[in-house]
């Protein structure tokens, strides 16, 4: 043992430990001195407790054991608040003594504690002192001597509501399973907690992992063991972007900001803006509703990442298929009128699927365009450091946020194709029968095309047409029918509010909601939703009913148009034979009755 004379431990030092002065006490020994001086005592817990611990934070330590992660915490993170709890009370003075040393009693504060977790909670719990307090613990797991004392709890709950830590730092020796089993983490953002599996198995383990993930917290590997996890919640305190305030409608300015793109295409991907020092910044997020898109990544190491100089403006996700362009790449746009161009050296995005590469779709370009940009397009593809980083919120895209912010309304209002005339007729068929049953389609449209031809209708198949023609026949058309489908949100943004508007659906799903409120938002007038479906058709090569195909019932949908002043009145339209239907469609189609519901 490496131990002092009691008159010399008020000022002897027995190691420093990244700038925190250790003290000679009973429980050191010259391989613990050593590893302390080397920055490898505790190192795997300290690295990732300094990674997630911000400035201003408070961090509950259950565990305390010398006190020298806590700390280290303390010193170099600079929380506003430790509370540690440890539950062997012989060294309860040696830590005192650790934080006068270091002046760290303003912020730190040990309990001789243990904190329990779940109902019926008892006063005191026993808990075993071993030769080595690093084997110490609520657990008595075999045959070696153990001293038993009886140590007061404390509530985990009340700690929280008391403390309201942001941070947990948790080393218990086995009691982590039982603590996480009734722990309710909804308030806490990062945690460093270390498993102990000879106590409950492999399987305790597992369940200990299972448990935060399914909390929401994802493990950073790169400060993280098998036995040691450093995690965050990636999207606490997110919430969804609303069209009247919040973040949806604020821009925030960042300097040496991290862009980090996806690695994979999926639905839900890891990637967004982080701060300098690693923080997820929840302007930069893509929304679908209510559901978060884009998962905070971790921050990545300096040397895989490019520095960007210059000034940029956050994109988002870009996508390279124009329904999803037209209402999740473009959401943050709207700061273009508030922000001079001229200091910017274009737009940041990342990509959707990052495996495709290639000249971007000339839709993206022509869009920005019209809308009076003219920065040019960087896709990252891979981790960059970006000098200058604008990042506007999402003022627009899919959900409650259909219906735009006022700030993301008034500029395609003010801006988006002003340029561009009416040209066209006065009655249009927006129509989807040419995009093929693969894209989604409305069973038989080709003879709806006929019967709304005969009432004055042109056919307009927009795919094949430029922007700027789809918007001058948008603007010249009085009445507009149109298969429901991504045609109508361009359409939202250039329409008129006296312009009448029926949409027929092809589906069950809550995109026509996200439609109607983006034509009603921004033009001011309430389509007619024509639903009418009679019968879907499946795919058999996909369990995804998004694919499936709507027969619509042809009478049913004459009598809403005529009811809408849409079309005339005449003999009933005839249903297409099922024959018919299915010779049109193939053999990879089969009738089902029920109607899907995305």
């Amino acid at each position: 043992m490496t131990d002092r004379p009691a008159k010399m431990k008020d000022q002897a030092v027995a190691a420093l430990c990244k700038g925190v002065r250790v003290p000679f006490s009973p429980f050191l020994n010259d391989m613990r001195v050593k590893r302390m001086k080397e920055a490898r005592y505790e190192g795997t817990e300290i690295a990732g407790a300094l990674s997630i611990v911000r400035e201003g934070d408070r961090v509950l330590e259950m565990g305390t054991g010398l006190g020298v992660v806590g700390a280290v915490i303390a010193r170099n993170a600079k929380p506003d608040a430790v509370l540690s709890f440890e539950a062997n009370p012989s060294l309860i003075p040696h830590i005192k003594e650790l934080y006068a040393l270091n002046h760290l009693t303003d912020r730190m504060e040990v309990r001789n504690q243990i904190v329990l977790t779940g109902p019926d909670q008892p006063s005191t719990v026993t808990f075993h002192l071993r030769s080595t307090y690093l084997a110490s613990s609520l657990i008595k797991s075999d045959n070696r001597k153990t001293t038993p004392v009886d140590i007061p709890t404390v509530n985990f709950a009340k700690l929280v509501r008391d403390f309201r830590p942001d941070v947990l730092v948790i080393d218990i020796e086995g009691g982590e399973l039982d603590f996480l089993r009734h722990a309710d983490l909804s308030t806490i953002r990062a945690m460093v907690i270390e498993f102990h599996p000879d106590h409950y198995g492999r399987e305790g383990a597992v369940q200990c992992k299972d448990i935060l993930r399914a909390a929401g917290f994802q493990k950073n590997s790169d400060v993280s063991t098998r036995f040691v996890w450093t995690c965050e919640r990636r999207d606490f305190g997110a919430v969804p972007p609303d069209p009247d305030s919040g973040w949806s409608r604020e821009i925030v300015a960042l300097k040496d900001a991290f862009v980090v793109p996806p690695t994979e295409r999926k639905h839900v991907q890891t990637t967004g803006v982080l701060t300098a020092d690693g923080t997820s910044v929840a302007h930069g997020n893509l929304w679908r509703s209510i559901r978060l898109l884009t998962v905070a990544p971790f921050r990545p190491a300096e040397k895989e990442t490019t520095i960007l100089p210059g000034k940029w403006l956050w994109g988002g996700t870009l996508w390279r298929y124009f329904p999803h362009f037209v209402t999740e790449s473009i959401t943050r746009l709207w700061a273009l009128a508030q922000l001079d161009q001229s200091d910017f050296s274009g737009i940041i995005f990342v990509p959707k699927n990052p495996n495709v590469e290639g000249p971007p779709p000339s839709f993206q370009r022509a869009f920005l365009d019209l809308l009076g940009c003219t920065l040019d397009i960087h896709e990252a593809r891979s981790p960059l450091i970006v000098e200058n980083l604008v990042v506007p919120g999402q003022g627009f895209g899919l959900g409650e946020i259909s219906q735009g912010t006022p700030e993301y309304r008034a500029v395609m209002a003010e801006k988006f194709a002003s340029t561009v005339k009416p040209h066209g007729p006065e009655k249009l068929y927006i129509s989807r029968s040419q995009l093929g049953p693969a894209r989604g389609a409305l069973l038989g449209e080709d003879r709806l095309e006929i019967a709304l031809q005969a009432e004055g209708y042109e056919v307009f198949h927009p795919q094949q047409h430029s922007l700027e023609v789809q918007i001058a026949r948008y603007r010249a058309a009085k009445k507009v029918i149109a298969a429901e489908g991504s045609a109508l949100h361009l359409y939202a943004f250039v329409g008129k509010a006296e312009t009448d508007v029926a949409v027929l659906l092809r589906r069950e799903s809550a995109a026509t909601g996200h439609i109607a409120t983006h034509i009603e938002s921004f033009t001011g007038a309430k389509p007619l939703l024509v639903n009418r479906l009679l019968r879907m058709w499946q795919r058999l090569d996909t369990p995804r009913k998004r694919l499936w195909i709507g027969e619509p019932d042809f009478a049913a949908t004459q009598r809403d148009l005529i009811a809408g002043g849409f079309i005339s009145d005449g003999p009933a339209w005839e249903q297409p034979a099922q024959a018919d239907l299915q010779s049109a469609l193939g053999a990879q189609y089969k009738l089902v009755t029920d109607t899907p519901r995305d």
